[in-house]
């Protein structure tokens, strides 16, 4: 099942998606500038193979749910995330404010 919901952060808009999988869930909060997600992001490739797109973005790892990742520290982060003040560590929801 996929789901898709407006989320408000602060009176901002963001969508939530979620994907159900077969013993993991894919959680996404995106808005027109970047997204945080779940462990299922490769931070690495982002920084590395993809550098040149200018991706703005963070992970966090254990989360089961949106509320979970809104409430999460990201564990890692992408260089143009890095460049807008986001960082390693950060709670979700304040990095999709800085985005």
């Amino acid at each position: 099942m996929i789901e898709v919901n407006p989320l408000f952060i602060e009176g901002k808009p963001f969508t939530a998606i979620s994907v159900q999988l077969p013993k993991t869930n894919l959680l996404v909060v995106t808005n027109e500038r970047g997204y945080i997600m779940c462990g299922a992001l490769d931070v690495k490739l982002l920084n590395d193979k993809l550098a040149d797109r200018k991706i703005i973005s963070g992970r966090a790892l254990g989360v089961k749910s949106i509320d979970q990742l809104l409430e999460a520290p990201l564990e890692s982060v992408t260089i143009e995330a890095e460049n807008l003040g986001i960082y390693k560590g950060m709670i979700g929801k304040e990095a999709l404010l800085k985005m």
